[in-house]
């Protein structure tokens, strides 16, 4: 890597950003499913001892702060966001020791902590939930959920035909006749809101997980907390056509930033102050916004590129328009390209038109590790490396889902009867071939049981190719998708500057070329034409390929300004 800062300089930016309380504003944050990362006690399982393992290997990514998806006590009916105790860890996982001393390690490597909350709904084996369930009909501990009488005779239908989002009916039916409403799975019954003991619970969970150290807070569908179920309730056709304008029934209302007032109050209890991340998939960027106000939870997840192809015109307008809303209301944007719901970018950019989800040939879903003619791995891959070097150089936070540093696609071959998402089963909202392609376990040797996961089988099957991208063989290799990743964080989180850009135009459509306030470049040719490039510039790239003194086509290219380069 060229060295841009000296030493001096790279110590005094290092022990800066130690103590910046706006460090998530343009942090590098790379996210972890810890049962998917790596198994310190052999049984398939990763978990917390298993990262614990893998710090130096975090600390080698230059990342700013890990964000780990849900490791509390579950029933695994939905990844781990199926949770019976907010304040503990699944003993599958370890214990609240081995999480403070996770913690500890990468705090004192300089790496912040961002766990998830799942507010929305708790597991069916939540301790209050069986007290609904014994208390019955009318009890206080159901007013925790939200029960309702059945209709038709006896009360044998649903309250609605409403369905959930991984498909079937939105509510089940209890040994006394009512019915009790969950949006996802019906191992997952949605918390009421408007419970005064509900709300100060999880004031507690904030404060429990504060207390230990954690930095910030990833909040699961944070735009569906609150709900309006005043009679007569609509059909599912009637919910449809409502509005999403912050009077919808379910979805994005206005009452729930009550809920988020209330948390920054207690974020703000803590110096620095705990930052927060909403998931909130809402109908417009101005929506999303209210989620990251200063009064609320600061930050919402911009999720815009996750339904984009590799698409130069698409990608400005997606940049400029979240920087804008950003600059709008004091927040810093988000940028992702993968995550643990979604198909892995190295597999959408090699299947035409993908727009996030996986292509139906005929009969047949297909994405990365189905049929071979099906998929362009190679250019997949490509315009992947390039779409993650043009967002590693944009003002705002880089959310990494663990594996793409590998380069990994997603994974197709697993049986039906070797799958977990409840969504591949219930054929809802993330249809076809679900989500497990994108959680199976990373490969961290070319050999092993599993692949260097742990000493067993892993509990989703690698595919033999993951040799290929294994942790210690692209280590090995300065070209690979392992190095590109250390190198470009390595330079980035030395080179952060004011949170804005100007475009540079290129006479070309299929190129986008912006500078960063210290004349810091960046040049992404999604075309397939290479881009040429005047020979000082060329001698001035530090991360990418110049070749023939021209940016490739699907290719990304960092320029340093004049005079930096040491």
């Amino acid at each position: 890597m060229t060295d841009v800062r000296s030493d001096d300089t790279r110590q005094a930016i290092e022990a800066e950003q130690a103590t910046d309380a706006s460090w998530w504003r343009q942090a590098a944050v790379y996210q972890i499913y810890p049962r998917s990362f790596a198994d310190a006690d052999g049984d398939g399982l990763g978990d917390l001892p298993g990262i614990l393992s893998r710090v130096d290997y975090l600390a080698s990514l230059s990342i700013d702060a890990i964000w780990l998806s849900p490791f509390y006590p579950s029933a695994l009916a939905d990844g781990g966001y199926d949770v019976a105790d907010y304040r503990d860890v699944d003993p599958r996982l370890g214990t609240l020791d081995d999480f403070d001393k996770l913690i500890a390690a990468l705090h004192e490597r300089g790496i912040r902590v961002i766990v998830d909350i799942v507010p929305n709904h708790t597991s069916n084996l939540h301790e209050w939930f069986g007290e609904a369930l014994a208390a019955g009909r009318g009890s206080a501990a159901r007013e925790r959920y939200i029960f309702r009488d059945g209709t038709g005779d006896g009360g044998e239908e649903p309250p609605t035909d409403w369905e959930s989002v991984f498909g079937g009916p939105a509510w089940e039916r209890v040994e006394d006749g009512q019915w009790y409403f969950h949006n996802f799975a019906t191992e997952q019954p949605d918390l009421n809101w408007d419970h005064p003991e509900v709300r100060e619970d999880f004031l507690r969970t904030l404060r429990f997980w504060s207390d230990r150290g954690v930095d910030g807070f990833r909040i699961d569908v944070a735009h569906m907390l609150t709900k309006d179920l005043s009679e007569p309730l609509p059909s599912r056709a009637e919910l449809e056509l409502i509005p999403q304008d912050g009077n919808h029934p379910l979805i994005d209302r206005d009452d729930v930033h009550e809920v988020y007032a209330e948390w920054r109050r207690v974020f703000d209890e803590y110096d620095p102050p705990r930052t927060a991340v909403a998931e909130a998939w809402v109908s417009t960027s101005e929506r999303r916004a209210k989620y990251a106000s200063a009064e609320g939870l600061g930050q919402a997840f911009n999720f815009d590129l996750l339904e984009a192809d590799f698409d130069a015109a698409a990608f400005r307008t997606i940049i400029a328009d979240n920087l804008a809303q950003a600059q709008a209301t004091g927040s810093s944007t988000t940028w992702v390209l993968s995550n643990h719901d979604v198909t892995r970018h190295a597999t959408r950019y090699g299947l035409p038109a993908l727009a996030g989800r996986p292509v139906k040939q005929g009969t047949e879903w297909v994405a990365a590790g189905g049929p071979d003619d099906a998929i362009d791995r190679g250019r997949g891959l490509r315009r992947a490396r390039a779409a993650t070097l043009l967002l590693l150089g944009l003002p705002g936070s880089t959310y990494l889902y663990q594996g793409e540093e590998l380069g990994l696609q997603e994974v197709a071959e697993i049986a039906a009867e070797q799958r977990q998402d409840p969504a591949f089963f219930r054929g809802g909202e993330f249809d076809g071939l679900g989500r497990d392609g994108c959680r199976v376990p990373l490969p961290w040797s070319a050999d092993g049981a599993s692949f260097g996961f742990g000493d067993a089988a892993a509990h989703l099957p690698q595919p033999a190719w993951f040799a290929d991208h294994a942790v210690d063989v692209e280590t090995a290799d300065p070209e690979s998708t392992l190095s590109l990743y250390r190198e470009a964080l390595g330079i980035r989180r030395l080179l952060q500057t004011e949170e804005r850009l100007d475009w540079i135009e290129t006479g070309r459509t299929d190129v986008l070329r912006l500078v960063r306030p210290n004349g810091w470049q960046v040049v992404a040719n999604f075309g397939t034409d290479a881009f040429p490039l005047e020979a000082e510039e060329a001698d001035r790239v530090v991360l990418g390929t110049a070749e023939d003194r021209s940016v490739p086509g699907e290719t990304t290219v960092w320029i340093a300004p004049e005079g930096l380069l040491g």
